[in-house]
């Protein structure tokens, strides 16, 4: 939250509410209304600079959220307003969400929450389909769309799920963008693209492809000094990001960490410049689905086809 607040961007509160002491944050923080409405209250909402429905994650399609027990702690009980050491789950789906009139109803009550101030957007996991689920959110009122590809980080989900289920966020969002152009409802929704975005060239390719926005959650955490052991959900994080234990969470120093961050994000701000420059093109906003400025190498031609982006080799024309 330091470093979103000092690079004026927006960072993601996860499922769970936000913490009295970080709402000094929250004109650059994006909430999130799970399924299982932790810590979601008006004041909450309202502090925020943007509301985010959480229908589907990428790393983990079609399943919810299991916080187990002996990580809710005294903070996170206070946080998600639940009793201290119980198992916190978020069901899948959303209990009150069975059609788009549900999800369209939702978004209208939040949007009344807020007193229409801030966005309210709408997740979706990168799955097959996913065109006409991004279509039926759009036509339901959200002012966002984020998609979230395979292989994105979380700590909980079962390890079967997060290595073999869902679509890489390129197929997914040149299909989105491509589905929301030919209905004509393109221009009534920021697009929001994550997982997998590894470098400041995938942010490119994911624009270029058709995404406004792009989000990154494993580089920061690197940053941090995450060394990616991908054992978050054991709660015993040796660099003291994902864990409650107070032993470990004192090795990470958030000055530093804060700081690192923020040199990341500055340097892929200069390649991306450098990238643009390149290209000859002169702002972000010329290169959102701007697919003549990409290639496809690999071995499948028709996953060239379904983002509608030409062969290695192919010219201009």
């Amino acid at each position: 939250f330091m470093a979103a607040q000092e690079l004026n961007i927006l960072a993601g509160s996860g499922e769970g509410g936000l913490h009295k002491d970080f709402y000094k944050y929250a004109a650059n923080i994006n909430s999130e209304v799970a399924s299982g409405r932790f810590g979601v209250t008006p004041e909450y909402l309202k502090r925020t600079a943007a509301v985010e429905i959480k229908i589907g994650q990428g790393a983990k399609p079609g399943h919810g959220g299991h916080l187990p027990g002996e990580k809710v702690s005294e903070l996170i009980s206070s946080t998600r307003m639940i009793p201290q050491g119980t198992d916190a789950l978020s069901p899948y789906p959303h209990h009150d969400i069975y059609s788009i009139e549900d999800l369209q109803q939702l978004i209208s009550v939040l949007k009344e929450s807020v007193e229409y101030k801030v966005p309210v957007g709408v997740k979706i996991a990168a799955v097959h389909n996913v065109g006409a689920i991004a279509s039926g959110v759009v036509r339901a009122g959200a002012d966002f769309v984020t998609i979230d590809g395979f292989r994105g980080g979380t700590g909980s989900t079962p390890r079967i799920i997060r290595d073999h289920a869902g679509l890489p966020i390129e197929v997914a969002v040149a299909v989105v963008d491509k589905r929301l152009t030919d209905e004509g409802i393109r221009n009534r929704v920021t697009l929001c693209a994550g997982g997998s975005i590894r470098s400041s060239a995938d942010m490119v390719k994911v624009i270029a492809l058709g995404a406004d926005v792009a989000m990154v959650c494993t580089a920061p955490l690197i940053a941090l000094g995450c060394r990616v052991c991908q054992s978050c959900h054991r709660g015993l994080c040796s660099w003291g990001i994902a864990t409650q234990r107070p032993e470990l969470v004192a090795r990470l120093d958030p000055e530093v960490g804060s700081k690192r961050v923020v040199r990341l994000l500055h340097a892929w701000n200069e390649e991306l410049k450098e990238i643009l420059g390149a290209m000859g093109i002169d702002s972000v906003e010329s290169l959102v689905g701007n697919r003549d400025r990409l290639r496809y190498f690999g071995p499948n031609p028709k996953i060239a086809e379904i983002m509608g982006v030409k062969h290695i080799g192919e010219g201009w024309g």
